[in-house]
């Protein structure tokens, strides 16, 4: 702080030495620039905590259409603004900034009086502006990452590569815009500046307003991420729930979500639709929680009054998961798991290809483990004698396209899936990713034919 308060004052008393009267003309120009450079600061983006405006053109421009003491103050100025707006930055940072935005302006603008004799044509005037932005961004850099380096132990590498050459493209473009500033205010007069001024605030205010728009949207989007973990994290306590009355639904499910990602691999869908037809595998039993003991353990034929109830739990576990926002097809499919292609289903009597196919294959799947697992409510079968009974179901209760492909690719593969841990069901169900990939929901079509 000593050092920068030093350097500080050196660097007023060199600008106010090399004050000439015709440095402050015309009076209206430095009003201008004074202006620009103002109003962009209060109008500063801060991207990533990286403040952009365009006050460094301003002070660019006063060190070659004025002089060092003309741009020391709006640089003094500028950095009054930072320190203020829009709340009052520590002491320390304060020092800094008036150091910095008094130096590098004086080293640029007594750069820009030495080389102006050479500046005899519109080349080498325009080279004059570009040479002059180039050595005071590159100053302005050293002197805020120097403070950075000597009191927060940052690395000059990592600000070279890291900070630097990052902002290169944007920077060597703005020069240009500045040359042109420059140029057309060297050929038409103070004119252009004004005008040019003008755009910039403009540009910068519209800027401004959308980033405060996407920061806005940004924010939204993380209610939504919370709103979804709620919600996701209420559908797993239920399902995980539902497991400790009985364990046969989370390895149920497990297995029939994982046969159904197989099945709509081998039908060629996208990964977003196998995603789709896994995640309704997880859920298609959660309705089960409305069941009584009686019927989730039962081990006798039920009554009527209870089948009716079991005929109900499609259409719970469907409201209940369309509560998750971006969730409405995975409950589409979790509502008809129980249609039949014969149109003696529930909890609607759709037929055919009015059952969505995601649907469709749960069906398949749902038939297949059911019979042949070893901790459900009847005697296992062997695998042909369940490929026996899905053939003969197939055209009345499964759609017969998907059962012979289910079919091919269990004998093919081999594929087979024997969970039998609640680790398995919560490996399957995988919370974080879920609730990240569906905070944000993106509509996915879903195909609705096996052809």
């Amino acid at each position: 702080m000593v050092i920068q308060v030093g350097g500080l004052l050196l660097a007023i008393a060199i600008a106010a030495m090399s004050s000439r009267a015709s440095d402050w003309q015309p009076a209206w120009l430095l009003a201008t620039l004074m202006a620009f450079a103002g109003a962009s600061m209060a109008l500063a983006l801060v991207v990533r905590g990286i403040r952009v405006t365009g006050a460094f053109s301003a002070l660019v421009l006063a060190m070659v259409l004025l002089g060092p003491a003309p741009a020391v103050l709006i640089g003094v100025v500028s950095a009054v603004v930072i320190s203020v707006h829009p709340r009052r930055l520590p002491v320390r940072y304060t020092i800094s900034n008036l150091f910095t935005h008094a130096v590098f302006p004086l080293v640029g603008a007594l750069v820009a009086h030495q080389l102006a004799p050479h500046a005899t044509s519109d080349v080498t005037f325009a080279l004059l502006v570009f040479v002059t932005y180039a050595i005071t961004h590159l100053l302005n850099f050293v002197l805020i990452w120097g403070y950075l380096v000597a009191a927060e132990e940052k690395s000059w590498k990592v600000g070279f590569m890291d900070v630097y050459a990052r902002v290169l493209g944007v920077e060597l473009a703005t020069s240009l815009l500045v040359v042109g500033v420059a140029w057309a205010n060297f050929r038409f007069g103070p004119g252009a500046t004004v005008l040019a001024g003008i755009v910039v605030l403009l540009f910068q205010w519209m800027l401004r307003t959308a980033l405060q728009a996407f920061e806005r949207g940004e924010e939204l989007e993380e209610r939504n991420r919370q709103l979804a973990a709620l919600q996701f994290g209420l559908i797993s306590t239920t399902m995980k729930t539902l497991n400790l009355r009985d364990h046969m639904t989370a390895r149920h499910s497990a297995a029939v979500a994982r046969y159904a990602r197989e099945v709509a691999r081998e039908l060629g869908l996208s990964t977003a639709e196998q995603e789709l037809f896994h995640t309704a595998g997880l859920f298609h039993d959660i309705g089960k929680f409305i069941f009584p003991d009686s019927i989730l353990l039962a081990n006798t034929p039920l009554t009527d009054e209870q089948y009716e109830i079991v005929r109900r739990h499609p259409e719970i576990g469907a409201e209940l998961i369309a509560e998750i926002e971006g969730y409405g097809q995975v409950a589409e499919i979790v509502r008809s798991h129980h249609e039949r292609i014969d149109g003696r289903g529930y909890p609607d009597r759709l037929s055919a290809d009015d059952i969505p196919l995601g649907a469709r294959v749960l069906a398949v799947a749902d038939v297949y483990d059911v019979i042949t697992a070893r901790d459900t409510y009847r005697s296992p079968v062997s695998t042909g004698d369940a490929f026996a009974e899905l053939r003969r179901v197939a055209g009345t209760q499964l759609d017969e396209a998907l059962v012979e492909l289910f079919i091919d690719l269990v004998s093919n593969s081999g594929l087979a899936f024997r969970h039998s841990s609640e680790a398995d069901f919560e490996a399957e169900l995988s919370l974080e990713r879920r609730v990240s990939d569906y905070a944000a929901p993106r509509p996915t079509p879903v195909a609705r034919s096996a052809a």
